[in-house]
């Protein structure tokens, strides 16, 4: 599962990395791959969530072409134990999640892959998701003769 190595510190405020604005700034072009994932809503991706669409994505691939996330989770999310009384400070860190907004792009599928099985590798592995995605195709994406 994806987390962070070492973290500056362990607790940050909830606020922190999702709140500010509504779109992203950055993050919203196809960098690597012909083809991606964006969001179309605005939310929180646990470390969970992205690595089961990872494998679902791999899993219809076949090992063909190369599959890149373009997120990392390292907000920490705390929760306290259950049954303990008001106070006593905050919880521990439970699980890490990845702030995403409108816009970002979340995968991306590259390596000599047909435009038909990225399109049904991306669509499993956004069943897996719990915000609204849309499949992406880099601008000048041209098909290639077989």
């Amino acid at each position: 599962m994806l987390e962070p190595k070492r973290t500056k510190h362990r607790k940050v405020q909830r606020k922190q990395g999702l709140t500010r604005g509504e779109y992203a700034t950055s993050g919203t072009r196809l960098n690597f791959g012909d083809f991606g994932l964006k969001s179309l809503e605005k939310g929180q991706l646990t470390s969970r969530q992205l690595e089961a669409a990872r494998v679902a994505i791999n899993r219809h691939l076949q090992r063909a072409g190369k599959v890149w996330i373009r997120v990392f989770p390292d907000k920490p999310v705390t929760k306290t134990p259950a049954e303990t009384r008001m106070g006593k400070g905050k919880g521990e860190p439970e699980h890490y999640v990845a702030p995403v907004r409108k816009g970002n792009v979340i995968f991306e599928v590259g390596g000599g892959v047909a435009e038909e099985v990225a399109r049904e590798a991306l669509r499993l592995g956004k069943h897996k998701l719990p915000i609204k995605t849309k499949f992406v195709v880099r601008p000048g994406y041209q098909a290639q003769d077989e």
